[in-house]
């Protein structure tokens, strides 16, 4: 449950305006919340040349650590969809591309009904979330799932082609998204870079800076600032009052002196009548 709702506040926070908004970019590792929660990676290739199969998709995401994205349950589904939409840059827009995840089928699947239950996730995923297209899963040879992304293309039967999965054949080329395990107890902020490239790319990185700790201190910074604002209110009450105080027995004390030299002078006046 604890982990639906952070990725529900994930999601708010991706798709947010304001401080807190997050730019999606090719090749970034994106973590949310804290190192208790999952990171993410879309790679988004523009040229048709540059983007992979399905088994490429999967060797690129391990070989950093990660796997092929499985999605546990509609939560991590929104919270994918709204990467996606956040990967456009403004005014520039983003072509037809449909993204790998890491559900396939490993076998033959000769009925319909039968079918749709050969599907599994590539990183061992016993998750039985489903989210596919209308009169998908076709099977027969196509066995690899995508997540559709084809903003341009005209609705069909279920709609428009945006977010829900097709199967597909695996030697297709298309972009991809990777998941990972949290990190564990990070201590500091780490530059990595994640390279984009894959054969006939332009050999182009994206370099991310992640933050370890420093996410974590804002969780508990800003629930204090009520305590320090009533902290610095109470003494700042205190210093006017102490000012104030000072100012009164420095006007006192001039007339107190004058009175006595007042008093004396007259005693004086009057012995020498």
């Amino acid at each position: 449950m604890s982990r639906v709702v952070s990725l529900l506040l994930g999601a708010a926070l991706l798709c947010g305006h304001g401080a807190f908004c997050r730019r999606v970019v090719s090749g970034q590792k994106l973590c949310f919340a804290d190192f208790k929660h999952l990171c993410y990676k879309v790679a988004y290739f523009h040229e048709l040349s540059s983007r992979v199969s399905f088994q490429e998709a999967r060797l690129a995401c391990e070989s950093e650590g990660g796997a092929l994205l499985s999605l546990e349950n509609e939560a991590e589904q929104k919270l994918i969809e709204s990467m996606l939409q956040n990967l456009t840059k403004p005014g520039i827009g983003i072509s037809d591309s449909d993204f790998w995840i890491g559900l396939w089928r490993n076998g033959q699947g000769q009925t319909s009904g039968a079918c749709p239950d050969l599907y599994q996730w590539s990183d061992g995923s016993s998750s039985q979330y489903r989210n596919w297209y209308t009169d998908e899963p076709s099977c027969g040879s196509e066995k690899c799932v995508v997540m559709y992304h084809q903003p341009t293309a005209n609705p069909g039967l279920g709609g428009p082609y945006l977010y829900q999965w097709n199967d597909d054949r695996c030697n297709m080329k298309h972009n991809y998204i990777c998941k990972y395990e949290p990190e564990i107890n990070p201590t500091a902020p780490v530059e990595k870079t994640y390279f984009t490239n894959q054969p006939g790319d332009t050999h182009q990185n994206v370099v991310v800076t992640e933050a370890g700790i420093i996410p974590n201190l804002i969780y508990v910074v800003i629930p204090t600032i009520p305590l320090l604002l009533l902290i610095l209110v109470a003494f700042g009450t205190c210093c006017f009052q102490m000012l104030h105080k000072s100012k009164g027995r420095t006007k006192t004390s001039p007339n107190q002196s004058t009175l006595w030299i007042s008093k004396s002078t007259r005693k004086e006046s009057g012995m020498e009548v």
